[in-house]
C-alpha cells in the first residue's frame, strides 16, 4: 500500500502541505480533492518521491525517498497533468516509452493493446505534435497503462498515480478514462488521482482526501466526505446534494457568491 505519514513539504519558502497523514490501498481508487491551490498536485509530487519533504513515504514497502528509479518504475506509473515532447515522436513511440520502463518490454502486442484501451489505436503513426490536447493526453496515459499494464505482479500490486486525468477530456473520454481506472483498482492494482470534478470522483473512487489549504481536511468514502458545509468551507458557494442509485452522492452548484 501507499502510506504517508505526517507529511510537510515546501516548495520555495512556502510550506505546501502541512502535516498530511493517508493511505492508499491496492484495489481502491482514491481521489484527491480540494480546491485550487490545496496542495494536490504537490501531495502526488511528494507521494512519487519528486519534491524534497519531510515525514514518511512508503510504497509497497519501499521507502520512496531511498528506492531507485528503476525499482519504483516497475511498480507504479504517471500521467503528469501536463507533459511536454519536445521531438516529433509517434503516439506508438510515446507508448513504447512507457512499455520499455516496466517488466513487459518483450510483449510485441502491448502497445496496440494500450492504446486500444485509450481509443487511440488507429493513431499509432500519427505524429504526437498533431494530437489534440484530449488526444495528447490519452496517449499519455496509454504509455502509463503499458508500464503497469498487469496490476498484480510478482512484487505485488502496481499503481497508477494520475494527476488530473480527465481536465483536457470530453464527456464521453472522461468516462472512458474513469472506468480505466475504476478496472485496474478491480483487478488489484492501485489508484491514487487527483481530481477537480467532484461528481465523477462520487461515482468512481472508493475513498477521497479533501485537501484544504495544505491540510487533510476530510478522509472516507464519497458519502461522508462531500457534505455541503465541506463544501461551502473550500469553494466559498453552496451546493445542493443530489443522490443516484447506482453511486453518489452529486453536486449542483447554487451561488457563485461567497456565502
Amino acid at each position: 500500500m501507499l502510506e504517508i505519514a505526517d507529511l510537510h513539504a515546501s516548495l520555495g519558502r512556502r510550506e505546501v502541505l502541512h502535516g498530511v497523514s493517508l493511505t492508499a490501498r491496492p484495489g481502491e481508487v482514491l481521489a484527491i480533492c480540494g480546491p485550487n491551490g490545496a496542495g494536490k498536485s504537490t501531495l502526488l509530487r511528494a507521494a512519487l518521491g519528486e519534491i524534497p519533504t519531510q515525514g514518511h513515504i512508503r510504497l509497497n514497502g519501499h521507502a520512496v525517498g531511498k528506492a531507485r528509479p528503476a525499482e519504483m518504475a516497475r511498480i507504479r506509473a504517471v500521467l503528469p497533468q501536463d507533459t511536454q515532447v519536445a521531438f516529433a515522436f509517434t503516439v506508438a513511440e510515446i507508448v513504447a516509452m512507457g512499455q520499455e520502463a516496466g517488466d513487459f518490454a518483450a510483449d510485441p502486442n502491448l502497445i496496440d493493446q494500450a492504446l486500444a484501451a485509450v481509443g487511440l489505436q488507429a493513431h499509432a503513426a500519427r505524429s504526437f505534435q498533431t494530437l489534440s490536447g484530449g488526444e495528447r493526453q490519452r496517449s499519455h496515459l496509454a504509455r502509463a497503462l503499458a508500464q503497469v499494464w498487469q496490476p498484480m505482479g510478482p512484487q505485488g500490486p502496481r499503481w497508477l498515480f494520475l494527476d488530473e486525468p480527465v481536465a483536457s477530456l470530453d464527456l464521453g473520454h472522461q468516462l472512458q478514462v474513469m472506468r480505466l481506472a475504476r478496472a485496474y483498482a478491480d483487478d488489484g492494482g492501485g489508484v491514487v488521482a487527483v481530481m477537480h470534478d467532484l461528481n465523477l470522483s462520487a461515482m468512481f473512487a472508493d475513498r477521497l482526501a479533501f485537501l484544504i489549504d495544505g491540510r487533510l481536511a476530510a478522509e472516507g468514502p464519497p458519502a461522508e466526505v462531500l457534505t455541503p458545509a465541506l463544501l461551502e468551507r473550500a469553494y466559498g458557494c453552496r451546493v445542493a446534494l443530489n443522490t443516484v442509485p447506482a453511486r453518489g452522492p452529486w453536486f449542483v452548484p447554487q451561488a457563485c457568491e461567497a456565502p
